[in-house]
C-alpha cells in the first residue's frame, strides 16, 4: 500500500492550500483512494492509495503544484481500514512520516521510505528504496525545469489533441509546437513512467511479502 504525506511549504506565510489540493486530487483521481483524502495537522495532506500507477500520478500532480514537501511511504497498513485516512495506521504511515521529514530538506522536496525488514534483507530493501527515490527525484527535477510554454503544449498533448490542433489553439506553427515539446522533454519523461511505476510496485510487493512472513 502507498501512503502519501504532503506538508505545505512555508505555510506560515501562505494561505492554507490543503483543502483546495485535496479537492483537485479527488476530482482527478476519484477512484484511486482506499479512503477519502484527509487534511491532518492543519496544513498537511494524507492519502492512502492501493495502486502504484495511481500513487505515481498523484505524486506528479502534487509536485507540479509546487507547494508541498512530499513523503511516500510504501508498506502494509492495518486492516480492516477505519472510516478515515487520519485514523488509519501501519508501517506505510510510519514510513510516509519519516519520508516527509526528509523531503523538507531534499532538493526536489520528495523522499521515499519503506519499513524496516526483519528477515535479514533490510539492507537490500533500504538500498532499493533509496535507488527508486533517486530515480523519481531525477524525473521530478526534470519536470521542474519545464517552462510555462512547455507545460501548455504538454497539457494539450495529454488531452489528446494532435500538434496541428495545438498549433491553432496556441496561434503558433506546428514547428514551434514540436520545439516546445522537445524542450519540455515530454517523450523522455513518458518513456520513464512505466519503469518507475514497476519499481514502485515491486517495492510494494516486497514489503507485503515481508508482512506476510511476519505473520
Amino acid at each position: 500500500m502507498f501512503v502519501i504525506t504532503a506538508d505545505q511549504i512555508d505555510s506560515r506565510h501562505d494561505r492554507d492550500r490543503a483543502s483546495e489540493m485535496i479537492a483537485q486530487l479527488a476530482d482527478r483521481h476519484a477512484a484511486a483512494f482506499a479512503l477519502p483524502p484527509d487534511q491532518t495537522s492543519g496544513d498537511e495532506i494524507q492519502l492512502l492509495v492501493p495502486a502504484a500507477a495511481d500513487a505515481f500520478a498523484i505524486l506528479l500532480d502534487l509536485h507540479r503544484a509546487g507547494f508541498w514537501s512530499i513523503g511516500l511511504g510504501i508498506g502494509p497498513v492495518r486492516t480492516p481500514l477505519p472510516a478515515s485516512t487520519r485514523q488509519a495506521t501501519g508501517d506505510a504511515f510510519i514510513a510516509a512520516r519519516t519520508a516527509v521529514t526528509r523531503a523538507k530538506r531534499a532538493e526536489a522536496r520528495f523522499a521515499l521510505d519503506v519499513p524496516p525488514r526483519s528477515d535479514g534483507a533490510e539492507a537490500v530493501a533500504l538500498s532499493t528504496g533509496a535507488e527508486v527515490e533517486a530515480l523519481v527525484t531525477m524525473l521530478l527535477l526534470l519536470r521542474a525545469r519545464r517552462t510555462p510554454e512547455g507545460w501548455e503544449a504538454v497539457d494539450l498533448l495529454e488531452s489528446g489533441q494532435p500538434q496541428t490542433a495545438i498549433a491553432r489553439t496556441l496561434g503558433i506553427s506546428t514547428a514551434a509546437v514540436s520545439q516546445r515539446v522537445k524542450s519540455a522533454q515530454w517523450r523522455v519523461e513518458l518513456a520513464a513512467h512505466p519503469a518507475l511505476v514497476r519499481l514502485l510496485d515491486n517495492l510494494d510487493r516486497d514489503t507485503s511479502e515481508t508482512d506476510d512472513h511476519r505473520r
